[in-house]
C-alpha cells in the first residue's frame, strides 16, 4: 500500500478528527471570540466583537500581516519564503515620506501620487533580485531573503537617516485615517488586494502553477511551466505587497520609519502558517491567510484590552505557530491533504 493511500485510510478511520484538523483555524479563532466576548461582558460590562471601535481596532491590527502574509501566501505554497518583506515595507514607507517631503510644498495632491508609485517601484527591486538569486542563482530562499533583511533594512536607515521621516500632506492624513461607511481607508484597499489575490491564486493558471511548483517542482518543470519565471513573479508579488503595506504605513502615521516592518515579519508567516499552509509547500489559501492574520490581531488587541504585559503577546503567537505547524503534519497524515485550494 502507497503512503499517500495509507493516509487516506487512516484519514477514513478517524473522520472527525481530521474534519477538526482541517478546520482548527476556523475553530480557534470562534474560541478566541467567545473568551474575549465573555472576558469583556463579565468584567468591564461591554461588548467585544459587537463594538464598532473593537472592530475597526482589530481590522487596523490586522492589516500589516495580512497584507505582508498575502503575499507570502503565493511564495510559501511555492515551496519558499520570504524573510525580507518586513525591512522592504520600512524601504517603501522611507522612500514614500521622502519623495512626499520634496513635492508636497508644490502640489500636495502630486506628492502623494509620486509618493505610492515611488513606494511600489521601491519595492520591486528586492523584490527582483530575490526573485533571480533563487530562481536564477539557485540560491536557498531563507539565505537569499535573510541577505536581502541586511540590505533593505540598511538601504531604509540610510534613506531615512537614522530617524522617521514625518510628512505634513493632507491627501496623505485622509488617506490613512479617513473611512468610508465607517471602514478605515486601510482596511478598504486591504481587502481589495485580498480579492485580487484570492481570485488568481484559487481561479486563474498563475494559481495553479504555484501550487503545481509547490507540490512538485520536477513535475512542474516536465510539464511545460516555466518554473524560474513563476518564481521571479512570486517574489516579486511578495515585495509589492510589502510596499502597499509601507505605503498605508506611512499614511497611517504621516512619517516613514525604516524599522516598520520588523516586527511584522513574524507575524505575517504566522498568519500563513496558521491558516493551513505547509511551510514544506504544495498546500495554502488566501482565505486561510485571513484567518491567521484576523487570530493574531484578536490575540495582540484581546491581550491589551484585558491588561495583559504586551509582551505576552509574543508569546502566545510563538504558541499558536508551533500547534499550527503540529497540526499541518497531522493533517497531512490523517486526510493525505497537501493541495488546498480557496
Amino acid at each position: 500500500m502507497s503512503a499517500s493511500s495509507g493516509d487516506d485510510s487512516e484519514g477514513r478511520r478517524h473522520p472527525a478528527l481530521a474534519f477538526l484538523v482541517r478546520a482548527w483555524p476556523w475553530l480557534f479563532l470562534f474560541m478566541l471570540c467567545v473568551f474575549f466576548e465573555t472576558w469583556a461582558r463579565a468584567s468591564y460590562g461591554i461588548s467585544f466583537l459587537f463594538n464598532r471601535f473593537n472592530l475597526q481596532s482589530i481590522a487596523l491590527f490586522a492589516a500589516f500581516p495580512l497584507l505582508l502574509g498575502l503575499g507570502q501566501t503565493f511564495v510559501i505554497i511555492a515551496g519558499g519564503i520570504d524573510l525580507s518583506v518586513g525591512f522592504v515595507m520600512g524601504l517603501a514607507a522611507v522612500v514614500m515620506a521622502r519623495v512626499m517631503q520634496s513635492i508636497t510644498p508644490l502640489d500636495p495632491a502630486l506628492a502623494l501620487l509620486c509618493g505610492i508609485i515611488a513606494a511600489i517601484l521601491i519595492s520591486l527591486v528586492p523584490g527582483w533580485i530575490n526573485g533571480t538569486l533563487i530562481s536564477r542563482l539557485r540560491v536557498p530562499p531563507f539565505i537569499g531573503t535573510l541577505g536581502m533583511f541586511g540590505v533593505a533594512r540598511g538601504a531604509g536607515f540610510l534613506t531615512a537617516g537614522g530617524t522617521t521621516v514625518p510628512v505634513n500632506n493632507e491627501w496623505l492624513f485622509a488617506m490613512g485615517n479617513s473611512r468610508i461607511l465607517e471602514i478605515p481607508v486601510p482596511v478598504i484597499i486591504t481587502v481589495l488586494i485580498l480579492i485580487a489575490m484570492h481570485w488568481a491564486l484559487s481561479q486563474s493558471r498563475f494559481g495553479q502553477y504555484t501550487y503545481a511548483i509547490g507540490g512538485n517542482r520536477t513535475a512542474a518543470v516536465r510539464s511545460g511551466i516555466n518554473v524560474r519565471r513563476h518564481t521571479l513573479y512570486l517574489y516579486m508579488i511578495s515585495a509589492a505587497c510589502a510596499g502597499v503595506a509601507g505605503m498605508i504605513y506611512t499614511a497611517r502615521f504621516s512619517a516613514g520609519a525604516a524599522q516598520a516592518g520588523e516586527p511584522i515579519l513574524l507575524d505575517s508567516i504566522a498568519a500563513v502558517v496558521i491558516g493551513g499552509a505547509s511551510l514544506f509547500g504544495g498546500s495554502g489559501t488566501i482565505i486561510g491567510t485571513l484567518i491567521g492574520a484576523l487570530i493574531i490581531a484578536i490575540i495582540q488587541y484581546g491581550l491589551v484590552f484585558i491588561n495583559v504585559e504586551p509582551f505576552w503577546q509574543f508569546v502566545a503567537v510563538g504558541i499558536v505557530i508551533i500547534v499550527s505547524v503540529l497540526i499541518d503534519q497531522s493533517r497531512e497524515k490523517l486526510t493525505g491533504d497537501r493541495h488546498d485550494s480557496d
